[in-house]
């Protein structure tokens, strides 16, 4: 990668690495490290990419200055207390702490998420509950969305891929080609469910495109044709951090 620098005023730069490859248009992405990287096609000259950034400048300064807001309320540490506000497929929800001498486990009921402990003041086992229950609700959401999303590839792929899900810092999915499946980030769970859509179609068209080449982008216009609104719906709702 190429490292450039536009100047934008006396005071303010922008920095972006630069990537060649055979792409049809000039792609901007902000990282979730709140980098910013252009793809262009090798015979797009330097002057065009510039004017490119700068014009921009404003829409990229107003965007960095959301996900750092958004970046700020997600990397608060959660103590597991009443009141903490937690996301679950695009909603927000509060956190109610309940005792119990029966079974420790994590209900949805209305707009709390409520965890029954035996014990109010063990965080760890506090946030144990709280990531098995995600992890549940994980794995039935997004085996839900491969049946709603993988009828649209069914007679290309040819086959079934399988589930999987993990936390990731810097991708919310991955195409796993030799292995025939899919990988998810576990942090989609908190996205609204045609934003997991969206991802969930993204990692499938990787079975009939590797790359993110210009067939693979026609295909994915195709077959959701607002797979651009989704994504920005997603990057601004739930921000990946490093």
């Amino acid at each position: 990668m190429e490292k450039h620098t536009v100047t934008i005023s006396k005071n303010k730069n922008i920095e972006f690495e630069l990537v060649r490859k055979k792409v049809k248009n000039i792609n901007l992405t902000i990282r979730p490290d709140l980098s910013i990287t252009i793809s262009a096609n090798p015979d797009v000259p330097m002057e065009v990419i510039h004017d490119y950034v700068s014009k921009k400048s404003l829409w990229l300064m107003n965007r960095i200055g959301k996900y750092q807001q958004t970046k700020t309320e997600n990397t608060i540490k959660h103590e597991y207390l009443s009141g903490e506000s937690y996301k679950f497929l695009g909603k927000q929800y509060r956190l109610l702490v309940e005792f119990t001498t029966s079974t420790e486990r994590v209900i949805q009921n209305d707009g709390f998420i409520v965890l029954y402990v035996r014990e109010k003041r063990k965080s760890a086992t506090k946030a144990r509950l709280i990531d098995e229950w995600y992890r549940k609700n994980a794995a039935e959401e997004f085996k839900q969305s491969l049946n709603r999303i993988y009828p649209l590839v069914t007679d290309v792929v040819g086959f079934e891929p399988k589930i999987d899900f993990k936390l990731m810092k810097k991708r919310w999915g991955s195409c796993l080609r030799s292995k025939k499946a899919v990988l998810l980030n576990l942090e989609l769970i908190k996205a609204p469910k045609y934003c997991i859509d969206y991802v969930m179609l993204h990692e499938l068209v990787h079975f009939i495109h590797k790359d993110h080449d210009s067939k693979f982008y026609e295909t994915l216009s195709v077959l959701m044709p607002d797979w651009k609104d989704r994504k920005s719906i997603l990057d601004e709702e739930i921000v990946l951090f490093v």
